[in-house]
């Protein structure tokens, strides 16, 4: 299976496409599946685009809007995670993963999926130390706070991953695992982006759940993006085995943002499929789902075990691994009339909107849907009150963030390259085993 990797997308798919197209086209190959990894902009439509958590200057709506109303087919099976700016109040509605439009499927706030017989997990957001043991209380319409940490992870959703034991070969995620520097070209990295001097000092460089997660899981590959750089390292494991990690940069003329490689598969068809063990674990964990600022509180004796016999024999009788079909929920936008949005289905006291993926799931899970809560709750609690000596305060987080932006601007007014034409040497394309030296 021929998979491709991009960075942040920040809603160009028509580009993307277009350079993956362009690929196949030169190099006579056929790409099976696009991996986006983080700030995908799902925005359907204007309301959406004033959901996205970045200055006024970036926002734009983007091409995604096109695939969602069916104007436009992906060319390709396309799987991301969310990251740091996104519409949060579209992909809160796909909590636990679904399609986000026709063949593009969100990966959701963390899961795990099957695609052609390769595993892939998937964090979305990025590492906030104040938030991460917070429920998720976050309701649209967002303030400025909420519209920000609601991208935080949280700790219940790293929890469900850490129980993951089958193999997986592929896990995403936007941020970084914190470390993971360690582990390649260093001083390379440090001289493109000398402003991440500090952080990689003080190694808070990234998500440390996240290289929780990387050392506990240690899937074959682990794909991130954030930081607007290509990086890779070769991270070795007690056990022998060792994780490939890339990062790769946002989608600009000129830059390293798309990588293809070749993983083995299985003999059934491309195509997506539910994961029995996710499936279980999700079923194990619903009951304590954080809907509040509190963190999740569970029991002592969560029985996997029992939850993955279930599941089973829901999967070998009613032959349920198939994901829900798509359903919108908001209208499309509309170029040709400004403002011209609405929501198809009405929305609850609490701003939230139902998704019919979303209700299938919890159904067919036996569940019950808890997503109507009002969230909020404490505006302190025990648990975030205690100063973590190692958090990178909101004003360093978002001075990264601008210092990134500011190098893109830098770089896409020096710059003419047409995307299409950036991949003409097959060696800027294909990872090979040195990237990871």
């Amino acid at each position: 299976m021929k998979i491709a990797v991009e960075g942040c997308a920040h809603g160009d798919l028509e580009n993307i496409y277009a350079t993956l197209q362009h690929l196949e086209l030169v190099q006579n190959t056929k790409i099976d599946l696009l991996i986006c990894c983080g700030d995908f902009q799902a925005i359907r439509n204007e309301h959406d685009m004033e959901c996205l958590a970045c200055p006024a200057k970036y926002r734009e709506i983007g091409s995604f809007w096109k695939y969602y109303s069916g104007i436009e087919k992906a060319p390709y099976p396309t799987i991301f995670v969310g990251g740091n700016h996104e519409a949060s109040n579209y992909l809160w509605e796909l909590y636990y993963g679904g399609w986000a439009a026709p063949d593009i499927y969100f990966m959701g706030f963390a899961g795990v999926i099957n695609f052609g017989g390769v595993r892939i997990g998937g964090l979305s957001g990025i590492y906030k130390p104040k938030d991460y043991r917070s429920g998720h209380y976050e309701r649209a319409p967002y303030n400025e706070s909420d519209m920000r940490s609601i991208y935080h992870i949280r700790e219940y959703d790293v929890n469900k991953l850490l129980q993951v034991k089958d193999t997986v070969d592929i896990f995403i995620s936007h941020d970084w695992p914190c470390g993971v520097v360690n582990f390649g070209d260093k001083q390379g990295l440090l001289r493109r982006k000398a402003y991440f001097q500090q952080e990689v000092e003080q190694n808070n460089l990234g998500s440390k759940p996240a290289m929780q997660i990387l050392q506990k899981l240690k899937p074959s590959y682990w794909f991130s993006a954030h930081l607007h750089t290509k990086f890779a390292a070769l991270v070795h494991h007690q056990d022998g085995s060792a994780t490939k990690f890339l990062a790769l940069d946002k989608c600009l003329p000129g830059r390293d943002f798309l990588q293809v490689l070749e993983v083995p598969s299985g003999d059934g068809p491309f195509e997506f499929k539910l994961d029995e063990e996710w499936l279980a674990i999700t079923r194990a964990y619903h009951p304590f789902l954080p809907l509040t600022r509190r963190p999740a509180v569970y029991p002592q004796d969560i029985s996997l075990e029992s939850h993955r016999l279930w599941v089973k024999e829901l999967l070998s009788v009613h032959g349920k691994d198939s994901l829900p079909e798509f359903a919108t929920t908001a209208e499309p936008y509309n170029p040709t009339q400004g403002g011209n949005e609405r929501h198809l289905h009405a929305l609850n006291r609490a701003g939230h909107t139902r998704n019919q993926q979303t209700e299938a799931l919890i159904e067919a899970l036996e569940l019950e849907y808890t997503f109507d809560g009002p969230g909020g709750g404490d505006t302190i609690n025990q648990y975030s009150t205690v100063a973590d000596p190692d958090e990178i305060p909101l004003d360093d987080e978002e001075d990264i963030d601008a210092q990134v932006e500011n190098d893109d601007e830098a770089e896409a007014a020096a710059t003419a390259v047409i995307l299409p034409e950036h991949v003409n040497d097959p060696n800027e394309i294909c990872l090979s085993e040195s990237d990871f030296v």
